[in-house]
């Protein structure tokens, strides 16, 4: 199973009380982070992925946590990420907590053994709707009774909201998944686009990105944010070259900072993770 791990000198698992965890966790990988809130400093970041593509069920998922020596200790607060390809966004002022399946049920199919999920996001003013596996969130919930799961759009969300500091430019974010992909616009301080499409190659990540600015007359020369775990820098750059003249890659920022030991891997790559903290 591939493993990564970074962790401070200062982490203690006894100490774990004065600690807020991160998890993300989905069919593709169950990933952590731990802030010590003491200090406001990130000292752990630990991720499993499965084998060859394979997926992750409940009994696996249960599996891992009851195997990791911090997962199943008391933290004073835990955050839970659970992404999901399949969401929905309604205008806070339109929204009725009555009404969430058929708003949902409108846009996506809800297959058997799915339940829908809501999350109130404050910037913009919009309820996120998506659905997850039941058996999935039985698990989460189990393991950690009274958290609540946020769709990764949230704490992504939360990331543009903190960084959206150019008046009249266009904020555009790409964040890939592991076979599909979330695009968000900002003009200024209103949302223009948000959608998800699904992908197999780079070349598919690169059709749906330069065919949505140009249907929404973004110059190419225009900085594009790329996040996700899947997500690879040479193989970004590389297709975009030709396109694209400012790529960067989303470095998590916040009331927080990191060990030096998180030096030694690509943050973009953990962006909802981190960015989980600073989300109510």
């Amino acid at each position: 199973m591939p493993f990564l791990e970074l962790f401070d000198e200062t982490l203690d698992i006894n100490s774990t009380e004065n600690y807020e965890l991160s998890v993300q966790a989905s069919p593709d990988e169950l990933s952590f982070c731990i802030l010590d809130t003491l200090r406001n400093k990130f000292v752990l970041l630990r991720s499993y992925e499965s084998e060859d593509k394979a997926k992750f069920d409940p009994v696996s998922l249960s599996e891992i946590i009851n195997k990791d020596d911090f997962l199943t200790r008391h933290f004073r607060k835990i955050n839970i990420i659970t992404p999901s390809s399949k969401s929905t966004l309604v205008p806070g002022p339109l929204f009725d907590g009555s009404k969430k399946d058929d708003y949902f049920r409108f846009n996506q199919i809800v297959p058997e053994g799915e339940k829908i999920m809501v999350n109130k996001l404050r910037d913009p003013d919009i309820f996120l709707l998506f659905s997850l596996p039941e058996g999935i969130t039985n698990t989460l919930s189990s393991f950690f009774p009274g958290s609540r799961f946020m769709h990764q759009l949230k704490p992504l969300f939360h990331y543009i909201s903190f960084n959206r500091r150019s008046i009249g430019i266009s904020n555009v974010h790409v964040h890939l998944e592991g076979d599909y992909l979330n695009m968000v616009i900002f003009d200024q301080n209103t949302l223009k686009f948000c959608n998800t499409f699904h992908y197999n190659t780079i070349s598919d990540i690169q059709y749906y990105v330069l065919y949505v600015l140009s249907r929404m007359n973004i110059r190419q020369e225009e900085t594009i944010y790329f996040s996700g775990r899947t997500l690879k820098k040479k193989e970004i750059l590389s297709s975009f070259s030709n396109y694209l003249s400012a790529i960067r890659f989303a470095v998590p920022e916040g009331n927080y900072t990191f060990s030096y030991v998180f030096n030694e891997t690509e943050l973009h790559k953990f962006l909802t993770i981190f960015s989980a903290v600073n989300c109510e």
